[in-house]
């Protein structure tokens, strides 16, 4: 009994070492996995950090590409809209902007702006006129707009654009959130732009000025006669395309010749361009108004037909002969006016016109004639002339 009664507390005491043993190495293998489980997940961590710093530098490098291509692009253009969509783009990808805008003094009233981002209303009521007093380089402005609401602009940044022949405008950026780090976070990005822009816009406004001079008659500086065809052209091409109306009224100052003849060259000179500019002020901003050899000129009348034709004219006409224009107490003027028809193109819409204006000097000069679409021996109703105001 003694016997068994130690084999039973011996087996006793090995099941407890033995559970013992079992119990410390399930802690072991229990702490070990714990340990592996803490490095994967610091190294999934890690990995994760890396891949997010990866993404942002690789966004931040196309970024980065598409605006250095950008840059490069803006001295590859002379059209002062592409040279300005490009400053726009390359400015609003800076980092924490939500509009950029350009404003450019092109030597008119009112300067000329550009936006992106932000409506053009709203961009120029925001315009940077000038530096504060002691700034040179970039103006930092905190703000919000009266009512513009959480969705305004509340912190604003801008360069002047500067070329060889000084300062041409201002580059801003916006933000929709206050910001007092904009410059630090996007300015020498922008100072970069600016320093591209600038020159770009320079050479796209002298090519925009000597493109103007050209279209324009040295003499009256209404547009000239291959301003005239050019435009008359597309606005045929696009009123045909479109089923638009479109107007033409042909002009000559009646017995011209007669007054050059009697006070020379020079003074008729002088009647042709003040003809001009009466003729000028009384055209619609949206009409063309050109001078097409000798003292022949032409409004060409986008979206209108004979009756706003007829109208003109007779403006024209009270313009030109209510006042003596020099030496000449009274000059009058006789007018072809065309509408353009379903089979007319440029030339064909001219001629008639022209054609219309030569039957106006044959039944009396000071009057418009309407040109039909008739044959030539066909004669339009009497009463269809406009006689002198």
């Amino acid at each position: 009994m003694i016997i068994l009664a130690a084999t039973a507390a011996g087996l006793a005491i090995l099941a407890v070492v033995v559970a013992a043993v079992v119990f410390a190495r399930r802690s072991a293998r229990t702490s070990a996995r714990a340990d592996v489980d803490q490095v994967v997940a610091q190294l999934t961590s890690r990995v994760d950090h890396l891949a997010d710093d990866l993404k942002q530098a690789l966004e931040r490098a196309e970024t980065e590409g598409r605006r250095g291509r950008t840059l490069v692009d803006l001295a590859s253009s002379i059209d002062l809209d592409e040279v300005l969509s490009r400053t726009l783009d390359a400015a609003a990808a800076l980092p924490g902007v939500d509009a950029s805008v350009v404003s450019i003094d092109a030597g008119e009233r009112e300067p000329l702006v550009a936006a992106a981002g932000i409506a053009l209303e709203e961009a120029e009521r925001q315009v940077f006129a000038g530096p504060p007093e002691g700034e040179s380089e970039s103006v930092l402005v905190t703000y919000r707009y009266a009512g513009s609401g959480e969705g305004g602009i509340q912190t604003a940044l801008a360069v002047p654009l500067r070329s060889e022949r000084g300062s041409v405008g201002w580059l801003a950026l916006y933000s929709r959130a206050p910001n007092r780090d904009l410059y630090r976070e996007a300015g020498s990005a922008l100072l970069e732009v600016a320093d591209r822009a600038g020159p770009a816009i320079d050479n796209a406004l002298r090519f925009r000025e000597a493109r103007r001079l050209a279209d324009l008659d040295a003499l009256t500086g209404l547009h000239n006669r291959r301003y005239f065809h050019e435009t008359l052209a597309r606005e045929a091409a696009r009123a045909q395309r479109y089923g638009r109306r479109l107007a033409l009224v042909v002009i000559d100052l009646d017995d011209f010749k007669a007054i050059n003849e009697r006070l020379g060259h020079l003074a008729g000179d002088g009647v042709l361009a003040e003809a001009a500019d009466r003729v000028r002020s009384v055209v619609r901003s949206a009409d063309i108004a050109c001078r097409v050899g000798g003292d022949e000129f032409a409004v060409i009348l986008p979206e209108s037909g004979l009756g706003q034709a007829e109208q003109l004219y007779r403006r024209m006409l009270t313009a030109v002969a209510t006042r003596p224009i020099g030496q000449v107490p009274r000059l009058s003027l006789s007018a072809g006016v065309a509408e353009l028809n379903e089979g007319d193109d440029a030339t064909s819409l001219f001629e008639r016109a022209d054609e219309a204006l030569y039957r106006a000097k044959e039944t009396g000069k000071s009057r418009s004639y309407p040109a039909l679409a008739l044959p030539p021996d066909e004669e339009p109703p009497a009463d269809s002339n406009s006689g002198a105001a």
